[in-house]
């Protein structure tokens, strides 16, 4: 009955064989963001908040990012092509939105709504994921805070985290909102004037 909403976007691997997607593949963070699941979990437990997630693979489509948006639907990973998205026809994309990316949204929405509605102002966390090494580059930090209006509430989680846990904060790292990857929170806790921040942790902390 709290103000907070969690999110997880990237939550789950789910992906049909007609993907074309080496099995192994599934259980990388090019699938799914590993770990963030769980951690949303607990944190919404925590907080006596709701949390939505979608199921599927990020391979199918990528909730995190607009529709308009050329990778919406990846072709291409750090594991090689995704052959069932090469040419994909545009009936296939609209598919895919409505039976994933539009209901998801739906839901947030809702959650967002229902909170205003008892009189509360929401405050959205995203909760994701990310691999210690990218395509050579390592990335050393435990915890990035994504951010963009929202700074004084960026640092203060930031003190919180390094101060009290010990953990290596960044803010705006390994991603800003800029590289795309603040859509979910920019559509339903920017664009109405709600605090919002994304949290990316690095999976291998996650694993345990």
């Amino acid at each position: 009955q709290g103000a907070f909403v969690v999110l997880c976007d990237h939550a789950g691997n789910a992906t049909p064989a007609s993907l074309g997607v080496a099995p192994e593949t599934l259980w990388t963070h090019v699938a799914f963001d590993r770990g963030a699941l769980e951690l949303s979990r607990d944190l919404a437990e925590a907080l006596e908040a709701p949390l939505a997630f979608p199921t599927v693979s990020r391979l199918v489509i990528d909730c995190n990012r607009a529709t308009d948006r050329a990778d919406l639907i990846a072709t291409e990973t750090e594991f090689g092509a995704v052959p069932g998205n090469l040419d994909l026809p545009a009936a296939e994309r609209a598919r895919r939105i409505a039976e994933v990316h539009a209901p998801y949204h739906d839901a947030v929405s809702g959650l967002v709504q229902r909170r205003r509605e008892m009189g509360l102002r929401p405050l959205l966390i995203g909760v994701h994921s990310f691999a210690p090494v990218l395509r050579g580059s390592a990335r050393p930090w435990h915890v990035g805070i994504i951010f963009r209006r929202d700074a004084g509430l960026a640092a203060s989680v930031a003190d919180r985290l390094g101060g009290v846990m010990g953990l290596q904060v960044g803010l705006n790292v390994p991603y800003r909102p800029e590289d795309g990857v603040y859509y979910t929170l920019e559509r339903h806790a920017e664009r109405l004037g709600l605090p919002s921040l994304m949290l990316e942790v690095r999976d291998d902390l996650l694993e345990t």
